[in-house]
């Protein structure tokens, strides 16, 4: 596994064995950024249900202003840490191990303005975009720009709106979804 495009092209970064993390591929990861842009300097990433950090690494990788990963387990925050320090990301990398199914982290101060692009990649069959996508309307990350990237099996049946979000886009890659949603808070 690679990045892409930006600054690290090319720079492996590390994976756990065995089938706890599915990371988005190469191809998917280039499609996705294909469609959001090749360069989104300053902007600011929420990576959720992170795994390998690949996506949220991808978007500093392109010159996002900063980054913030949370998961579930242990196992992939420390596996994410050492991928943003493989690739010098370090300083723009924020880890937090959570389980979202209970709460977003609206204490955290980096969040308190909005996000400009949510990436959302819990494991296939769990169901847990939707209720992740009701929590997201319902918070104050989102500001009215936002972007919200879904990733899911192209079997699942996403909803077209949860509260402010409605999804613009689906692309499908293999047996992989991609679902933009665009944020309409006010």
């Amino acid at each position: 596994m690679r990045i892409t495009g930006g600054k690290a092209k090319g720079r492996l970064l590390a994976s756990l064995k065995g089938m706890s993390i599915r990371p988005t591929s190469d191809k998917v990861r280039e499609a996705v950024f294909n469609l959001l842009g090749q360069d989104i300097t300053g902007l600011t990433v929420l990576d959720l249900f992170a795994g390998t950090g690949s996506l949220g690494i991808e978007a500093l990788s392109r010159g996002a202003l900063w980054a913030f990963f949370i998961d579930s387990s242990k196992k992939s925050t420390d596996l994410i840490w050492k991928n943003l320090v493989s690739c010098g990301f370090e300083d723009v990398g924020f880890v937090m191990k959570r389980d979202l199914r209970v709460k977003l982290p609206m204490e955290q101060n980096l969040l308190k303005d909005g996000v400009d692009i949510v990436f959302l990649d819990p494991p296939y069959g769990k169901d847990l975009i939707s209720p992740t996508l009701m929590k997201l309307s319902k918070s104050k990350i989102l500001t009215s720009n936002s972007l919200v990237v879904a990733e899911s099996s192209r079997r699942d049946r996403l909803p077209s709106r949860v509260g402010n979000i409605s999804l613009s886009d689906t692309r499908i890659y293999g047996q992989t979804k991609i679902d933009i949603y665009n944020s309409e808070v006010s």
